[in-house]
């Protein structure tokens, strides 16, 4: 098998696991999900030679694993400064921004109080996921993230949008 089918596998196995995630209520279960979603991304970038991307998915693992102990703004700092060095460690031009910046953003999510602006970062970092996955030729990465946000559009509109009534200005 080849490394791009054997990456693209990874990313197949990574979509079931990111789809066990809204199946669960307990953010414990939701992070190891998340968790064993990463090391497959990770594995599928690492496969492809997107070492930036390899360690985005490497620090997303153990920040969520972190996040866990719950919010704290020195973690979370600690984690923004891990992912701008690996960004300056590997860089390898336009790419190594794009999966520097669809990262950056999970960094704040996974630390804030807030469930729904965690939602809205989880959903802007993944429209940059997409844009990057796009841009390695990786079609199953772009899909997975595609379904990833659908659900957590899905999500959000259960959570914060349905039930409420519109705004009238005057």
């Amino acid at each position: 098998m080849t490394p791009f089918l054997l990456s693209q596998l990874c990313i197949a196995l990574a979509m079931c696991f990111d789809a066990m995630t809204f199946q669960f209520r307990q953010r414990r279960h939701v992070v190891y999900c998340l968790v064993c979603a990463n090391v497959l991304i990770g594995v599928h970038f690492g496969l492809l030679g997107h070492w930036t991307a390899l360690l985005m998915m490497a620090l997303a693992a153990t920040r969520n694993l972190v996040s866990l102990r719950g919010p704290s703004r020195r973690l979370m700092w600690v984690f923004v400064s891990l992912t701008v060095a690996a960004v300056a460690a590997t860089w390898a031009g336009p790419l190594s921004l794009l999966g520097g910046a669809a990262a950056l953003l999970p960094n704040f999510a996974m630390f804030s109080r807030s469930d729904k602006r965690m939602r809205v970062l989880i959903m802007v970092s993944t429209l940059i996921w997409i844009t990057h996955n796009a841009a390695i030729g990786s079609p199953m990465a772009v899909l997975m993230e595609v379904l990833f946000l659908g659900g957590n559009l899905v999500g959000y509109y259960r959570f914060y949008l349905r039930g409420q009534k519109p705004r009238v200005s005057i």
